[in-house]
């Protein structure tokens, strides 16, 4: 009996290897990863001669063809939305909430600690297990401690949280809390992150994460 479910275990991880080598091939992760962490050589700078600086045009200043055809922008007096409350996300419906079973959250865990194992290992990252106050309710994420007074500043920025198609997310990083605030609450509803999903955090920037999602087996079958 202990022969077989083994056999059964060793059979279940070499599947999510698969997938998971699968998955990074896709998304391409590994030269994503270190072409962010290579610097790039810098040119010889070439020394130009000084020019009298003209009044500027204010008119002349180019601007994104996606707002080409807006009005300007002003930013006199213009509130800044508190970081606690992003865009204008709904409050979600405890009573819906979704509960992992142990199997489940396991079975998240494992395959996000063998998806991060063939990653970059000169880049820093590390494997976060959702639970119900990282995605309902305060909407509050801590992050590894260590982690934190390894690689990230020690002081508040603003840092970058980019998901799997490339899209950016700005969030509040509280250094002496070391946890993500403002900012989360939106990637979390974004992404409807659910209690047993587990994150893999690729610091491919000094304030910039790659944000990889792990679904729970459960939900992998449904949304797949």
């Amino acid at each position: 009996m202990v022969v077989a479910k083994k056999s059964a275990y060793e059979a279940s991880r070499q599947k999510r290897l698969e997938e998971n080598k699968k998955r990074m091939e896709e998304l391409n992760l590994n030269k994503l990863a270190q072409a962010m962490h290579t610097p790039k050589p810098s040119p010889m700078k070439k020394v130009k001669p000084k020019v009298p600086k003209q009044p500027l045009d204010l008119s002349a200043v180019r601007r994104s063809s996606r707002v080409a055809d807006l009005p300007p922008r002003t930013y006199k007096e213009v509130p800044i939305e508190p970081m606690g409350r992003p865009r204008s996300y709904q409050r979600r419906d405890l009573l819906n909430r979704v509960y992992a079973s142990d199997e489940n959250r396991m079975y998240a865990i494992e395959s996000a600690d063998d998806l991060q194992s063939g990653l970059d290992q000169d880049v820093p990252s590390f494997v976060k297990p959702m639970l119900q106050s990282h995605v309902t309710g305060g909407f509050w994420l801590g992050l590894p401690v260590q982690f934190c007074k390894t690689h990230l500043p020690s002081r508040d920025v603003m840092v970058n949280l980019v998901d799997e198609k490339g899209d950016e997310f700005e969030t509040k990083y509280l250094a002496q809390k070391t946890g993500l605030s403002g900012g989360w609450r939106g990637f979390a509803i974004d992404h409807e992150l659910v209690d047993g999903d587990a994150l893999i955090f690729q610091l491919i920037k000094p304030t910039t994460f790659k944000v990889i999602s792990v679904l729970f087996s459960s939900r992998q079958s449904v949304l797949c």
